[in-house]
């Protein structure tokens, strides 16, 4: 029963996947955040531009 206890791998399976998941959502909220600031200041450009 112990040997088949550590050779269980399924739960480090889980961890890895939610790991992944993980780092997949901070490169989205990154890039997301990234663009928002770019398109903030071409929009401040073109509103000071049709003043």
């Amino acid at each position: 029963m112990l040997r088949r206890f550590f050779q269980d791998e399924s739960g480090a399976t889980a961890i890895e996947y939610g790991l992944l998941a993980a780092l997949i959502a901070v490169v989205i909220i990154g890039s997301v955040k990234i663009a928002g600031t770019n398109l903030k200041s071409k929009f401040t450009v073109i509103a000071n531009n049709l003043s």
